[in-house]
């Protein structure tokens, strides 16, 4: 065990104050819980024995040499001139607002028996030097000294933030639905599972709601989820057109596959050779385009039409969105053709040098009226 002295708030021997009381804190009573003492303990020789108890009950308990410690301060401002008190004060071990109460009060009951004019605190730690203000409510605090185990100090900041992190992913929602509730649901189901005999199937159930759970919280899929299904215009402007483009995006793939020739595809033809047979992929994705970009534009004019509505200003990223969507149409539309009929390559370059001029033209043309009207609410102002 080493005693370290904390840094001096003010000089004991330049002050005025020549009645000390050291006063040695435990804010979460341990002295009280694990030993039985009843606090305020006021004197040298009660507290001495408050700390023996204290180490016998808990040897490893940093309080009770906490105690010791302010025996010796107190022994040195004795043989210096000073009358001085030791005592020992405890608060609640669910610390918080009942702690510091019961520590002022247990002050005020010292002062009624010791006048002192000023205060020396001993701690083991940052949550005991916490109720120093609430000290200095009714005493000056001249001094403050901490006491350490060797390395000990390091180790206790390391569990004092572990616990903060773990409480607050116990019992703050935003991280416990995750924390706790997903692998909640997977013990849950793996138990009943067990039960019912259907373990193999139920794994892969388990295997699916975790990575659809990694998958959601990746992309912040649920927050978008909330904030699109609020109950204003543009909540409900942004949930349909999402409900109806994803529901178009999906029914392109049907749509795509009976664009396909029927007797192109073999019955014992393997899934491999189907996508890599370029008349086969050019018909899937000339039938499922249309409803492919019908829906992807559905999506983007939602997020344009609610984004207006709100008067968030992101209208030309997203009007650019859908310019883009449809410049590019007619590119994928050749693209489509080439593979299918075996066109020149060089048919792609016509639709895609005209959905790049729409696209540049569009660009230009609403960064100058973004700029004209910042510059006219610059002017305004």
């Amino acid at each position: 065990m080493s005693q370290r002295t904390g840094e001096i708030e003010k000089d004991v021997n330049a002050s005025t104050s020549n009645k000390l009381l050291v006063i040695c804190v435990d804010r979460d009573n341990d002295v009280g819980d694990k030993a039985g003492i009843i606090t305020p303990v006021i004197g040298r020789d009660a507290c001495i024995e408050a700390a023996q108890r204290l180490a016998l009950e808990d040897p490893e308990d940093a309080d009770s040499n906490s105690i010791f410690a302010a025996i010796k301060t107190y022994k040195d401002l004795i043989s210096k001139g000073y009358q001085v008190e030791v005592v020992i004060v405890a608060g609640d071990k669910n610390r918080g607002v009942q702690a510091d109460e019961k520590i002022l009060l247990e002050i005020r009951k010292v002062l009624e028996k010791f006048s002192a004019n000023g205060a020396i605190i001993v701690s083991d730690g940052e949550d005991d030097e916490s109720v120093i203000p609430v000290i200095q409510n009714v005493l000056p605090v001249v001094s403050v000294q901490r006491v350490v185990m060797k390395v000990s100090r390091s180790v206790e900041y390391s569990y004092a933030v572990f616990g903060k992190y773990l409480k607050m992913l116990v019992y703050d929602s935003k991280y416990s639905k995750f924390v706790l509730g997903v692998p909640g649901i997977l013990l849950l189901i793996g138990g009943v599972a067990t039960v019912i005999g259907y373990t193999a199937e139920i794994f892969a159930v388990l295997v699916s709601i975790l990575g659809a759970t990694f998958l959601i919280r990746a992309f912040d899929i649920d927050r978008k989820l909330s904030s699109w299904s609020k109950p204003t215009p543009m909540g409900f402007i942004r949930m349909f057109t999402m409900v109806a483009g994803v529901l178009l995006i999906l029914s392109s793939v049907p749509a795509g596959v009976n664009t396909v020739d029927s007797e192109l595809v073999k019955v014992d033809a393997q899934f491999i050779s189907i996508i890599t047979d370029k008349i086969i992929v050019g018909q899937f994705v000339s039938g499922a385009m249309p409803i492919l970009w019908i829906g992807m534009g559905s999506i983007f004019a939602g997020t344009l039409l609610s984004n207006w509505m709100g008067g968030i200003p992101r209208q030309i990223s997203d009007i650019l969105r859908v310019i883009v969507l449809g410049a590019i149409y007619p590119t994928i539309l050749q693209f489509t053709k080439i593979m299918i009929n075996d066109e020149p390559s060089l048919t792609l370059i016509p639709p895609l040098l005209g959905g790049l001029a729409v696209t540049l033209i569009s660009a230009t043309i609403l960064f100058k009226k973004y700029r004209k009207h910042k510059e006219q609410e610059m002017i305004s102002d």
